[in-house]
C-alpha cells in the first residue's frame, strides 16, 4: 500500500456505506450451544416504535453497543438482541389520529391491525437508523412485544404469576387518566408544578378548606386532629355537607394538619392518595361521583354529565351565592399527570388486576446486582420505600397483550387459560374446557395487559426462559436510563424474583438525559431536538459515536453540541493523517515482519513509546471494565494526538527517511504495532473508521480480532524517562529554533548535551543536527557585549540632559561599565561634566562563551544543552 493510494481526506460519505454493505452481520451472533467463552448477555431496552429513533436512544445504545464490541474483543460470547415494545396507547392514539376514528368505532380486530401495520412500519424506520450508527446488534435474537412468539410469554407469566397467588383481581382505587380512559400505575403518573385554589367553606358546624369544591358530592367523612381544641365539642357528631345535603361523621385523625387551612378537612372518594388512606383506615362508604371519562355521575345531582373543570367553576358560583363559600387563598401543588397525554389524574375505584409489591424480596435482589453508578440504587430503594399500593397492570385499551381470562356466565368463576393454550385473544376464543359449574358460556375479559407486563420480562425472554434452550438467566448486564428505573427496573427486578427466584442480571449501567445545545431537555415545543439523521448527513456516525463517548461520564446528563462533533470529525481526520504517514512507511514491512522482529533492536524512543502504548492499553482496558467511556476515548485520542503524532512521529522521521536499515526496520514495528492496537481500541467507539483503518493490516473484519493484551516487559519507568528526555530536548531546540526564527529543518552548528546517557540518533534526526554527548561541567564565560540603559529611570532625573547620558553609556565599554557597576556606582562623561548613575539605571547584555564560540544555554529537566550557533 501506497501513500498516493490512501486518500488525503478521510471521506466518512464514502467510507461507511462500504463498510455497511460489506459487513457479514453474523459475526455479531450470540452462539447458544456449547461455547468455550463466557457468556455476556445484554437485556437490551426495546424502545417504542415512533418510527423516530431519537438522540436519547442513539446515545443509550451508543454505550451498550461500546461494551458489546468490546466484551466479543475480549472474549466474551456476547447477544445484544434487539427488542420493540409495541403495544400502548400512543400506537392507539396515532391510529385514530390517521384513520379518524375513535378505537370504539371499528371491529377490535381490525383496529388491532391497523395498529400493527403502523408499528411494523416505524420498526422498519428505526432498524434502518440503527444499521446507519454502526450497532452491532444481534438481529438474530430480535424480539417484537406484539407477536405472537413474544406475548404468549408475557400470557404464560400472567397465567404462571396467577397461579402462584402474586396476581389478583379486586375493585380498588386506582390512578385513572380520562383521557385515556384506563387506570395507570403509580410509575406512570409525572407531577408538575402548578397553582390552585383554596376554597374555605362553611360547613353547619365547622369550616373546612379544599381544592376540590366539586368533589363535595363524594364526601364521606370531616376529619381533625385528635388534640384540636376547636373541634372536640363536634366530634363523633354528624355534618351535613352545603348544596348535596349528604349527612357525614366528624371523625378524627393525627394526619390532619390543624395549621393547614381551617383544621378540618373533609374526605372524598377520592381527591387524593390522603383520601384513601383514610377511606381504608376508617371503613368509610364509597360514593363514586367521577365517571370513566371524567364526567360527574348521578351522585353528583344536578351536576351530573358535567367535565371536572366546568363542574367545579358552577359548584364554586353555587357555594358563593349561597354564602357557603367565606374565602379563597391561592395555593401552589403538584398535580398528577398522565405520563402519555399530561391529562390530570383521578382515582376511581374499579375492579382491576393487580400484582402483589414484595418490597423486602426486591430490595434484596437489588443488593445482588452492580449498580454504575452505585447511587442510582438509591432511587430504587426510595421508590419501593414509598410503594403502597400494589401494581396496576390492567388497562381499558385495545392494543395490547390480552388477559387470557373468562368469567363464567352462569356463577361468576375466573376461568384463567392453561398454558397449552396459549398464545390467546380470550375475545376471539372460547375456553376448551367447560366451567366447573358445567356452564360453558363465558364473558371474556376486555382489559388488557399493561405494556410493562410485556417489557419486564425481556431479561427472561433473551436468557432463554420458557423456550426449547436452557435459562440462562441472570443476563449480564442492563443499560437504560435513569428516568425509567422506578419502572422498568422496579418490575423486570419484581418478575424475575416471582417467576425465577433470581436476580435479571449483574450488573445494572444507568445512563442520563440528553440536554439540548441550550442545557435544557429537548424538546419540540423549545425548538431544540436534535436528530441522529441530522449529524449522519452532515458529519458521520462515528462523529456521532464519538460525541456519546466523551460527551460525560455513566449516568451523567449529556448536552449535545455540534462544537463536539466538530472536535471528532477533526480527530478523525488527524487520526487519518498519522495513519496515512505511517501506511507510506510500512509498504515492506507487514505481520510477519512485526512477528520477526527482535525487540532488542530497539531505541530509546521506540521503548518509550511501547512503554506509553502499553500503558494506554491498561488504562482503557480497566475504564471499559469499569464503564467509564468518555476517559477511555480521551486517553486514547491523547496518546494519538500528542504522544504519537506530535512527538515519536516527528523523531523518527530521521529513522524512516534515513538509509539505516535497522534503526528504520525498529521504527517501522513500532509503527505497524501501534497502528494495530490503535485499530483495535477504536473499534467499539468508531467502528467504521476502524475498520478501514484495519482493512490494511489485516484480512479479517477488525470487530473479529481481539482487544490489545498488556505486554508488561515492554512497560518500565526507565525507558520513559529516557524517552521523556529525549522528547523534552527536541522539544526545547525546536522551539529555540522558532524562537529565533530559524527553519526547523535547518541545522544548527552543533548540540552540546552534557551528562546524559541518552540515544542521541533521534535527536539528530529531528533536529538535523550534530549531536555531541560530553561528561563533565561545561565551561562559560559570560562576556558583557550591550549597555542598555534604563530611560525610566534617567528621563525623569535628566530630562533634557537624557538623550546624551544615554549615548554616552551606548559608547563606553559594556565591559568597563559592568566592573563599575558592580562597585556600587557608574560614572560618565557628558559634555565636559562627570555624572554619577546608581547601577540600576542600565542593564548589561552578556553572550555566552564557552571554548570561545558564542552558543546558547538551554535547561532542560536539570540537564544543560548547549547550541553552537
Amino acid at each position: 500500500m501506497t501513500e498516493s493510494e490512501i486518500p488525503k481526506e478521510y471521506n466518512p460519505h464514502e467510507v461507511e456505506p462500504k463498510w455497511m454493505e460489506q459487513w457479514n452481520l453474523s459475526m455479531y451472533h450470540f452462539n447458544w450451544g456449547e461455547d468455550s467463552r463466557p457468556q455476556y448477555i445484554i437485556d437490551t431496552p426495546p424502545p417504542y416504535p415512533t418510527g423516530n429513533f431519537h438522540i436519547g436512544n442513539a446515545l443509550n445504545w451508543c454505550y451498550i453497543d461500546f461494551v458489546a464490541r468490546y466484551k466479543r474483543m475480549r472474549g466474551y460470547n456476547v447477544m445484544f438482541p434487539q427488542g420493540w415494545d409495541c403495544h400502548g396507547l400512543p400506537t392507539e392514539v396515532k391510529v385514530e389520529e390517521i384513520h379518524g376514528i375513535t378505537k370504539n368505532q371499528v371491529p377490535r380486530a381490525e383496529f388491532r391491525k391497523m395498529c400493527r401495520e403502523l408499528t411494523a412500519g416505524n420498526i422498519d424506520k428505526m432498524r434502518q437508523t440503527m444499521l446507519r450508527l454502526g450497532f452491532s446488534v444481534d438481529w438474530s435474537n430480535e424480539f417484537v412485544t406484539m407477536e405472537p412468539e413474544y406475548f404468549v410469554k408475557t400470557q404464560k407469566s400472567f397465567v404462571k404469576m396467577y397461579n402462584d397467588g402474586h396476581i389478583y383481581h379486586e375493585e380498588h382505587p386506582v390512578n385513572w387518566c380520562p383521557r385515556c380512559e384506563t387506570a395507570i400505575a403509580f410509575a406512570e403518573v409525572e407531577y408538575e408544578a402548578g397553582q390552585t385554589k383554596l376554597n374555605f367553606v362553611h360547613f353547619d358546624k365547622v369550616d373546612i378548606a379544599t381544592t376540590r369544591p366539586e368533589l363535595m358530592a363524594a364526601c364521606v367523612a370531616v376529619a381533625v386532629h385528635p388534640e384540636d381544641e376547636r373541634y372536640k365539642e363536634f366530634v363523633g357528631k354528624t355534618i351535613k355537607v352545603p348544596l348535596f345535603g349528604q349527612e357525614v361523621p366528624l371523625i378524627t385523625d393525627d394526619a390532619v394538619e390543624s395549621g393547614f387551612g381551617t383544621g378540618a378537612v373533609m374526605i372524598c372518594t377520592f381527591g387524593d392518595k390522603q383520601d384513601v388512606r383514610w377511606w381504608t383506615k376508617h371503613h368509610l362508604p364509597l360514593i363514586k361521583a367521577i365517571d370513566k371519562e371524567g364526567k360527574m355521575t348521578k351522585a353528583a345531582g344536578k351536576y351530573e354529565g358535567l367535565g371536572l373543570k366546568e363542574c367545579r367553576q358552577v359548584v364554586i358560583e353555587d357555594l358563593k351565592s349561597e354564602g357557603f363559600i367565606y374565602d379563597q387563598k391561592p395555593l401552589d401543588q403538584n398535580v398528577g399527570l398522565c405520563w402519555r397525554c399530561s391529562t390530570p389524574i383521578e382515582i376511581l375505584s374499579e375492579p382491576q388486576w393487580f400484582v402483589k409489591i414484595n418490597q423486602k424480596g426486591i430490595l434484596e435482589k437489588a443488593d445482588e446486582i452492580e449498580w454504575v453508578p452505585e447511587y442510582m440504587k438509591v432511587r430504587l430503594e426510595n421508590w419501593t420505600g414509598t410503594m403502597e399500593w400494589d401494581w396496576c397492570i390492567s388497562r381499558q385499551r385495545i392494543f395490547a397483550t390480552p388477559i387470557p381470562i373468562w368469567y363464567c356466565k352462569h356463577c361468576g368463576e375466573v376461568m384463567i387459560a392453561e398454558e397449552s393454550w396459549l398464545p390467546i385473544d380470550p375475545n376471539e376464543n372460547v375456553p376448551k374446557r367447560a366451567c366447573s359449574c358445567g356452564s360453558t358460556e363465558f364473558e371474556p375479559e376486555t382489559d388488557v395487559l399493561d405494556t410493562w407486563m410485556d417489557s419486564s420480562i425481556t431479561a427472561l425472554h433473551v436468557s432463554g426462559w420458557e423456550s426449547d434452550r436452557e435459562l440462562r438467566l441472570p443476563t449480564q448486564i442492563r443499560p437504560q436510563g435513569h428516568d425509567i428505573i422506578r419502572t422498568w427496573a422496579f418490575y423486570t427486578i419484581l418478575r424475575s424474583l416471582a417467576l425465577e427466584d433470581k436476580r435479571p442480571w449483574d450488573s445494572i449501567v444507568v445512563n442520563g438525559m440528553v440536554l439540548g445545545p441550550d442545557g435544557h431537555k429537548m424538546s419540540k415545543s423549545l425548538g431544540n431536538v436534535i436528530s441522529p439523521e441530522e449529524v449522519l448527513k452532515d458529519y458521520s456516525a462515528d462523529a456521532f459515536r464519538q460525541w456519546g463517548a466523551v460527551g460525560g461520564s455513566t449516568g451523567s446528563d449529556v448536552m449535545f453540541r455540534w462544537k463536539d462533533v466538530v472536535s471528532a470529525s477533526r480527530f478523525l481526520q488527524k487520526m487519518w493523517s498519522i495513519y496515512r504517514f505511517s501506511m507510506s512507511h510500512l509498504k515492506e514491512f507487514g505481520s510477519e515482519d512485526a512477528e520477526n522482529f527482535q525487540t532488542e533492536n530497539l531505541l530509546a524512543i521506540d521503548r518509550w513509546l511501547l512503554s506509553k502504548l502499553n500503558r494506554l492499553v491498561r488504562t482503557a482496558t480497566e475504564e471499559m471494565d469499569g464503564y467509564q467511556f468518555d476517559s477511555t476515548f480521551k486517553a486514547i485520542r491523547g496518546f494519538a494526538w500528542e504522544i504519537l503524532a506530535d512527538n515519536y512521529l516527528e523523531l523518527v522521521k530521521g529513522r524512516l527517511y534515513g538509509d539505516e536499515p535497522e534503526g528504520k526496520k525498529a521504527a517501522q514495528y513500532v509503527l505497524y504495532r501501534t497502528t494495530d492496537t490503535l485499530s483495535r481500541l477504536l473499534a467499539p467507539f468508531v467502528p467504521f473508521f476502524a475498520e478501514e483503518l484495519y482493512s490494511r493490516l489485516g484480512r479479517e473484519s477488525v470487530h473479529t480480532q481481539p482487544w490489545p493484551e498488556v505486554d508488561e516487559s515492554l512497560i518500565s519507568e526507565e525507558f520513559e524517562a529516557a524517552g521523556e528526555l529525549i522528547k523534552d530536548i527536541t522539544s526545547e531546540v525546536r522551539r529555540y529554533k522558532s524562537d529565533h526564527k530559524i527553519a526547523l529543518n535547518a541545522p544548527l552548528k552543533k548540540i552540546e548535551i552534557y551528562n546524559a546517557d541518552i540515544d542521541t540518533g533521534d535527536i539528530t534526526g529531528a533536529t538535523n543536527t550534530e549531536v555531541e554527548l560530553i561528561e563533565g561541567a561545561p565551561s562559560f564565560e559570560h562576556v558583557p557585549v550591550e549597555v542598555k540603559p534604563d530611560m525610566g529611570i534617567l528621563g525623569p532625573r535628566f530630562r533634557k540632559e537624557a538623550g546624551a547620558i544615554v549615548k554616552a553609556l551606548k559608547a563606553a565599554d559594556p565591559a568597563a561599565i559592568e566592573e563599575q557597576a558592580a562597585s556600587g556606582k557608574i560614572v560618565v562623561d557628558v559634555n565636559g561634566e562627570t555624572i554619577e548613575l546608581e547601577p540600576e539605571a542600565v542593564e548589561i547584555r552578556k553572550e555566552v562563551i564557552s571554548g570561545g564560540r558564542e552558543v546558547d544555554v538551554l535547561d532542560v529537566n536539570g540537564v544543560v544543552v548547549v547550541i553552537v550557533r
